[in-house]
């Protein structure tokens, strides 16, 4: 069982790191399921929107933020979007890709929801799964992880020096 994970303390660092590992590995022909965030800030509001690309198929992109309107202090993730790229990379899995990239261990998958059903799947069928982590849930994804995950450098080679070492 291979499971490992980033963490940063910038904003959208982690977003950014791991969809650079993943435009490496898509260039080097790796195959990969999961899905990696962009944000992209609004000009009329401190927000931003928030959208996953899946990394199977047909790479396609959806928005998992919503809109509550100005002034809103709830979650702005739309759940059933959430959902909707959780089926796209459970059905992925099917096709035994190399790696399996999660975006994030957030709130959704520290209360088993979300993703946390496919990291357990992925790694079931011996597949390895590399999750952005942030500080607010670490705990918790340790928790879940049973103490098994590897922490990694926020650092592009490092994560494709543990990728390499578990072939």
């Amino acid at each position: 069982m291979h499971l490992a994970y980033v963490t940063t303390t910038q904003r959208g660092e982690t977003d950014r790191l791991l969809s650079a590992f993943a435009e490496r590995l898509e260039a080097e022909g790796v195959s990969l399921a999961g899905v990696v965030q962009t944000n992209t800030e609004c000009a009329d509001s401190a927000k931003c929107d928030m959208d996953l690309r899946v990394l199977s198929g047909n790479g396609e992109v959806i928005r998992i933020s919503q809109s509550l309107g100005e002034g809103s202090r709830g979650c702005r993730l739309d759940p059933a979007a959430l959902e909707q790229s959780v089926g796209l990379v459970t059905a992925a899995l099917e096709d035994q890709p190399r790696l399996l990239i999660v975006n994030k261990f957030g709130k959704h998958e520290a209360d088993g929801r979300g993703f946390r059903p496919i990291i357990g799947e992925a790694l079931a069928r011996d597949i390895p799964v590399l999750v952005g982590v942030n500080g607010l849930n670490e705990d918790r994804f340790i928790a879940f992880s049973e103490g098994v995950a590897e922490k990694l450098p926020a650092d592009l080679d490092a994560m494709s020096a543990w990728l390499n070492g578990i072939s």
